[in-house]
């Protein structure tokens, strides 16, 4: 896959310009930024601050998840394009059909945190078994040691790049080989907000979500990469250290090196004040260690 990757600490001025002539408005004081829903709050309070700052700047933010993003980006719609994976080899190849290259930067990370509703005595649970619970093996809260419920799924849609990465790295255990899919039973939930509200109300629910959009009214499982590993529980701290086993990035992707406003406001979400931002929703900031 050919990307360019901008990572914490490069200062975007520095970098390499791209020769494509890609069309974008980069050159202006308007910003069209779409994609990941999980990235949307984050992405609104950073546009908050660095417009206090750049009143002159207008950035739009706005979700409808990764692909759709991605999509926008590929059809020059947008100058950024937010997600919470990585960008396909199938998409960066209809970009190269353009003549364009997909730049990266990973601008915080997440993790994903699989929750139920308060009331259910489950605590823990190994990818194997969550996997096993999201692909219909697992019908009923008592085959785990709970009580005798049936066992409700909770998704994001499949535009949502969340469910992109919970596909490949829990249902399927990170096997690219692997076909599996979620159960057909799985409720599809258009975002983040709807499934926290629905495993809250909900005693036989099981769902997922960026720690970002956690609250008190769900219960965060602990979960072990494979049986006889110790349980972790999702926090900035066991993202960082490396012990929570389905962490991931988050990215921008622009068309070509960003040029302009572009260019400075990127350059300015990776300062500390921005990721002072990333830590106070809850996400985990990237630090120079990420480098």
């Amino acid at each position: 896959m050919l990307i360019s990757i901008g990572l914490w600490g490069c200062t975007l001025g520095q970098t390499k310009q791209s020769s494509v002539d890609n069309g974008s408005s980069q050159t202006g004081d308007y910003i069209e930024n779409k994609g990941s829903d999980t990235m949307v709050n984050l992405a609104l309070a950073w546009v908050e601050r660095y417009q206090e700052e750049n009143p002159e700047i207008r950035i739009s933010v706005t979700g409808g998840g990764s692909g759709t993003g991605i999509t926008a980006l590929k059809n020059n719609t947008v100058d950024i394009a937010n997600a919470s994976r990585q960008i396909t080899v199938e998409e960066q190849a209809d970009l190269a059909k353009q003549g364009v290259e997909a730049v990266e930067f990973i601008v915080a990370r997440d993790a994903i945190a699989v929750i139920v509703n308060v009331n259910n005595p489950i605590e823990q649970l190994t990818l194997e078994e969550v996997s096993r619970i999201y692909t219909g093996k697992l019908n009923n809260w008592s085959e785990l040691g709970g009580e005798n419920r049936p066992i409700v799924r909770t998704s994001r849609e499949t535009n949502s790049g969340t469910h992109v990465f919970f596909l490949e790295k829990v249902i399927r255990l990170g096997d690219s080989e692997d076909k599996t899919i979620f159960s057909a039973d799985t409720l599809l939930l258009p975002s983040s907000e709807g499934i926290i509200a629905e495993v809250r109300d909900n005693p036989n629910a099981i769902g997922y979500d960026g720690l970002g959009y956690i609250t008190k009214d769900v219960k965060v499982i602990a979960l072990a990469a494979s049986p006889g590993e110790p349980y972790i529980i999702p926090s900035v701290a066991s993202v960082m250290d490396g012990s929570y086993p389905i962490a991931r990035d988050l990215y921008m992707y622009t068309r070509g090196q960003p040029q302009g406003e572009v260019r400075k406001y990127l350059d300015w979400v990776f300062t500390a004040e921005a990721q002072k931002i990333v830590s106070d929703l809850g996400f985990v900031p990237v630090t120079r260690a990420d480098e």
